[in-house]
């Protein structure tokens, strides 16, 4: 039995024993501090932001046209608001989308009023430039159809296209005027609409910023943010507890939320709700996970019970891709028996003997170091021991890990990313041959050649891409989740909430349910 004394690591207790964190300025009395776990910060650019902690920053300055709830995805056409929009049409063919842009909006820095062509920009550049994801690519042609109008036309319908589409990060509104200005340095000095301008971007500490006296909305209530970067796990509690930082991103590890509890309970913890996909990928370029029999057999080798278990509060059960409370994702009980894989050692055993491997097999196996990802390899590593599969596990520092990844030398591969509740954005991230993860590093997160190496669901997403209304859509969805069951080219671990632990002085103004791993601290109020 995995225990949480077994899989708790050494953040906490390091931090009890005393362990040097680098002594921060205490907060002052006007200012939020949240710190990321990473190194420094390397872009602003919402376009082009290449790890998750930039984007604390990026959803501050930047604005969307059409608003999802604070807290949470968007997950019907209903659920959004008027943002740098104020008004939206969709033809019946839902090909042709029309925003009536919201007039008087400043860009910071003096940059002047937004129009059609900053917008124009914006979702031109995420379609021309490779942003990982197949969604852009469906964007025909966008028109500046009047200074406060643009019209954009899409190559096949996309009913939820506020979703996949309008209210991603790519395409942001950004200044067209200082992108044009600034080139390459707009990562570093970028101009958006939103509450939040920057004042500085130190590449090593984190990106500072101040209440953008001009915004067209009600003006942010904490007059500064900065977003701080302390990569160390020990250096990043402790600034937390001492009260150096207000919020902080928590530790996805076993153990972790009970031990700072113990130690400030006073503490607040936001978690996003289903938070990440864990997505295991069959890298079916290797022997033998071409074998859908040795696929099969892993998957009911691994006890996700187990895994959200050892992970609370955190973790909550997925059964196919996409986790049953998104349109397209299933209860077990929705499930045919045969694509439940639920755990059974016995039936695994079974279907390893049925491919030639009745004395085990060994798979090497990278993973990174980072908790969430190295504690549900050791898991599975210790699962699947009792099936006969040696996993040779390697723990590597997290970029040298996806840097693997990207060139197609790992096999069981364990891929973390909060992703909204849009089935054809899933999809086109994951298992479309357009998203296939080339040698050369390029291409999407198609990590198992799903597509490429086998028949894959090109044709039923096509089909997908004709539906016109949200239910048809969300049906033939449904379709493509039940085939990628059957062939088992990937399979769903269990989610893990994005956790940030925040000191009860601050009140975000609302309450974290679901939505991508950062939120915006317009609303949030400084109460003690």
């Amino acid at each position: 039995m995995i225990t949480r004394r077994t899989l708790l690591g050494t953040a906490f207790a390091a931090s009890a024993a005393g362990l040097y964190a680098p002594r921060l300025r205490a907060s002052a009395p006007d200012t939020l501090r949240f710190a990321s776990a990473a190194g420094g910060p390397r872009s602003a650019d919402p376009a082009k932001t290449t790890q998750g902690s930039d984007n604390w920053a990026v959803i501050q300055m930047f604005e969307y046209l059409a608003q999802p709830p604070d807290g949470n995805f968007g997950v019907s056409p209903d659920d959004f608001t008027p943002g740098l929009a104020t008004s939206w049409t969709t033809s019946d063919d839902a090909k042709t989308w029309v925003f009536t842009l919201r007039q008087g909006v400043q860009f910071h820095h003096g940059y002047g009023e937004m129009t059609s062509a900053d917008v124009a920009r914006s979702f031109v550049r995420a379609r021309d430039i490779s942003v990982g994801s197949a969604n852009y690519t469906n964007i025909a042609e966008v028109i500046e159809s009047g200074k406060y109008e643009v019209t954009i036309v899409l190559k096949n319908p996309d009913p939820m296209f506020l979703g996949s589409t309008v209210a991603a990060r790519h395409v942001m509104v950004i200044s067209k005027k200082a992108e044009e200005e600034l080139g390459e340095g707009f990562a570093t000095k970028p101009v958006g609409t939103g509450p939040y301008k920057l004042d500085r971007f130190d590449s090593e500490r984190g990106t500072y910023l101040s209440r953008h006296e001009d915004y067209w909305g009600e003006p942010a209530i904490i007059t500064n943010v900065e977003c701080l970067y302390i990569a160390d796990t020990t250096a990043r509690t402790l600034a937390l507890i001492s009260g150096d930082v207000d919020m902080a991103e928590g530790v996805r590890q076993p153990g972790w939320v009970p031990q700072i509890q113990a130690q400030k309970p006073d503490l607040l913890f936001d978690m996003t709700v289903p938070g990440s996909f864990n997505t295991l990928f069959f890298n079916l370029a290797k022997d033998p996970l071409q074998n859908i029999q040795v696929r099969k057999a892993i998957m009911h080798g691994i006890n996700k019970q187990e895994i959200v278990d050892a992970l609370q509060p955190m973790s909550r059960m997925v059964y196919t891709l996409n986790p049953p409370n998104y349109p397209t994702g299933f209860d077990l009980e929705e499930l045919p028996e045969d694509l439940r894989y639920e755990y059974d050692p016995d039936e695994a055993k079974r279907l390893l003997a049925d491919a030639g491997f009745a004395n085990g097999l060994t798979i090497p196996v990278n993973t990174s170091q980072r908790e969430d990802y190295s504690t549900q390899h050791l898991i599975i590593q210790e699962q699947l021991r009792q099936i006969g599969v040696t996993i040779d596990l390697t723990i590597m520092d997290h970029s040298a890990y996806h840097a693997t990844n990207r060139q197609n030398l790992n096999t069981l591969n364990i891929n973390s990313s909060s992703l909204p509740p849009v089935p054809l954005y899933v999809f086109n991230d994951y298992a479309v041959s357009a998203a296939n993860m080339k040698e050369d590093g390029s291409g999407g997160a198609n990590y198992s050649h799903y597509g490429v190496l086998m028949p894959g669901v090109d044709d039923l997403v096509a089909e997908m891409l004709q539906t016109t209304t949200f239910d048809d859509y969300v049906a033939k969805g449904r379709e493509v989740e039940l085939q990628i069951q059957r062939d088992l080219p990937m399979g769903g671990l269990p989610t893990l909430s994005y956790l940030v632990v925040r000191n009860p002085r601050i009140d975000l103004g609302y309450e974290v349910q679901g939505g991508y791993a950062y939120w915006r601290f317009c609303k949030a109020s400084i109460v003690g």
